[in-house]
């Protein structure tokens, strides 16, 4: 009696495509979207005063997913020799060879063509700033090489999302979204720094650049912690560009509680529960932020 093999190997093939996937999905930490997306979503409804479009908005939401996708995709890309030596980031996808390095270079390409042409979709100067957002998202991870502000870079990558969300639904640029940017980019900074505190020593021993490997934690602690205080200096300043009202000023409370709560968690000589400040406690702030915003908008 003769078997045919080729709905197991069919299966078998559909299985290894989804292990893969999910491995991919797991690599680029997919769940960390929540960080950028909602002040980006914030911003459309703010562009919008109200509603934004359907089909828009999906080119918005599409637009962040290739973003981030190419920016985290790169970032392992580059960083595999650093992943592997470090003890820490060791156990990531690449060094363990769940991933060739090969595949996510290319994937990194793609994805960076699908970023370029969602914004051609989007309106014609999203796709001819497309090449400059490109720059800064594969820059940031090669500069820890040569710079301590590294983080900066970084926060400015995020803020690069309520920016781009403005141009896409006003198609031109606005002081509401460049300083909602700039506050993005200062929170995002502030608990880079917190994060990278665990490297210090590694960084340091290696040559890699990191404020905390330069300064030391306690004193890169504190510039995280001016950051985070003029992030909430900047959302106030967006809610009195805006004409922002009470639900939008209760949300920045919330938020500045929440940065405040987070800075307390983390000392220098108890780094235990940084993932707590550097996970959690951030997705809430960007949920709260986006819920405020949309509440004080239909308010």
């Amino acid at each position: 009696m003769t078997t045919n093999s080729a709905p197991t190997q069919a299966n078998s093939s559909s299985f290894s495509w989804f292990q893969n996937t999910v491995i991919f999905s797991k690599m680029i930490k997919l769940s960390h979207s929540i960080f950028a997306l909602p002040f980006a979503l914030a911003a459309a409804f703010l562009a919008s005063e109200g509603w934004p479009d359907a089909l828009i908005l999906f080119k918005i939401v599409l637009a962040c997913f290739f973003a981030r996708t190419l920016a985290m995709a790169f970032n392992r890309w580059a960083d595999a020799k650093i992943d592997a030596e470090n003890p820490r980031t060791a156990v990531r996808e690449i060094p363990q060879g769940l991933l060739r390095r090969s595949t996510v270079g290319w994937i990194t390409v793609a994805f960076s063509i699908l970023f370029v042409l969602t914004s051609y979709w989007i309106n014609w100067l999203a796709f001819y700033l497309s090449p400059i957002a490109l720059i800064i998202l594969l820059g940031y991870s090669l500069l820890k090489r040569v710079t301590s502000n590294t983080h900066l870079f970084l926060g400015i990558a995020l803020g690069l999302s309520p920016v781009g969300a403005w141009i896409a639904i006003k198609n031109e640029f606005a002081l509401l979204p460049v300083v909602l940017g700039f506050s993005v980019a200062c929170w995002t900074a502030g608990f880079d720094i917190i994060y990278s505190c665990q490297d210090a020593d590694y960084d340091r021993k290696v040559g890699l650049h990191s404020i905390p490997s330069k300064v030391g934690i306690k004193n890169a602690l504190w510039i995280s912690r001016f950051l985070h205080l003029a992030t909430v200096g900047l959302l106030i300043s967006v809610g009195a560009i805006g004409d922002l009202g009470t639900y939008y000023y209760i949300g920045v409370g919330i938020v500045s509680a929440i940065l405040t709560y987070e800075q307390c968690l983390v000392k220098p000589n108890d780094l235990s529960k940084v993932n707590l400040a550097f996970f959690t406690l951030n997705g809430i702030v960007s949920m709260v932020f986006m819920t405020t915003v949309i509440l004080d908008l239909f308010n």
